[in-house]
């Protein structure tokens, strides 16, 4: 076998972009639990062999899929754009495990307020370290800012929550079981932007199709955090709203009123199903790298762009997760 050739690009995904399917695919492989597993050892011998490879230095006996596998583990524990290794939970491929238990918890305690107040703040406190694990472009945010996006999120989250609680008590018990889902949904029109406000004010790097930087993009920052504010809400659906139609027909059933422990664990192993598949099929709903036309920037950065390339009618961007 002779060496790998270096033409093989691994600053793109392995399968298609332009397509739902190839999105798809990859997400299924991003968001892989099991990648969670894997040593500090194997994470650091990935990098090294991504690394040396966008150097055009080859890892002697390299396959081609072992070099993708080597991008895939590399991608899942490391910012694209500041190459720092994303804290555990942070990590896309902790997304089902962690989303599954706090999730199903929800929806498992949402009678009492207490156990509303505590699961409403342990889902915020998850998402904002996702959310800033997961930020586009290699800006800083202050701690203020931080500690600002987290506290505002988390009190939209609990009261959305206890108020909506409070509205549904005399309604069917089955519309109280989607009061978790609304507060969720209103905490990540909350919780993203704040937590991404550092991208609202100074904007994310748009380039062109080579991946040359053209300029820093409030409108590209706004559209990618309204996308993944979208995506975030989509995964949310089937693990949020299937379980509970499903959890108040069985808990009529003689099975469960025997057997009440059953109930959590019924109710997260139904959310972590449902998630399995939510999880990357709503990250693929839109490109990772999108694209934004130049007549849609800032008319500064459009000007300059004209300017200085005059060819070039389409940026992109790396919209976060």
């Amino acid at each position: 076998m002779g060496e790998l050739p270096l033409d093989i690009n691994i600053q793109e995904p392995r399968w298609d972009q332009s397509t739902f399917l190839g999105r798809a695919r990859h997400f299924f492989t991003v968001t892989d639990p099991r990648n969670l597993l894997l040593s500090a050892a194997q994470l650091e011998a990935s990098r090294n062999i991504v690394q040396n490879y966008r150097a055009g230095v080859v890892t002697p006996g390299l396959t081609e899929d072992q070099l993708w596998r080597a991008k895939y583990v590399y991608d899942s524990a490391f910012h694209p754009d500041t190459g720092e290794k994303v804290v555990l939970i942070g990590r896309m491929s902790a997304q089902v495990p962690m989303n599954m238990t706090i999730t199903g918890c929800m929806l498992t305690f949402y009678r009492r307020t207490p156990t509303v107040v505590f699961w409403q703040w342990v889902n915020q406190s998850f998402n904002a370290v996702v959310n800033y694990s997961n930020r586009s472009g290699d800006a800083p945010i202050s701690v203020r800012q931080l500690g600002t996006a987290y506290v505002s999120a988390t009190t939209g989250a609990v009261a959305t929550a206890l108020g909506l609680k409070s509205l549904t008590k005399h309604l069917p018990a089955l519309v109280g079981r989607f009061v978790p889902f609304a507060a969720v949904a209103a905490a990540n029109c909350i919780n993203i932007p704040l937590m991404r406000q550092r991208e609202l004010q100074v904007g994310i790097p748009v380039t062109d199709e080579a991946g040359q930087r053209l300029g820093h993009s409030v409108t590209a920052a706004k559209q990618g955090i309204f996308q993944v504010v979208v995506s975030r809400i989509g995964m949310a659906i089937p693990a949020m709203a299937v379980p509970p139609v499903i959890m108040d027909a069985l808990e009529k059933k003689d099975f469960l009123k025997r057997r009440p422990w059953l109930g959590a664990p019924l109710q997260v192993g139904l959310v972590g199903f449902c998630l399995v598949f939510a999880t990357p099929l709503c990250c693929a709903l839109f490109p990772q790298r999108s694209s934004i036309r130049v007549s849609r920037l800032e008319p500064e950065l459009s000007a300059q762009i004209r300017e200085q390339n005059p060819s070039i009618s389409e940026v992109y961007y790396n919209k976060g997760l």
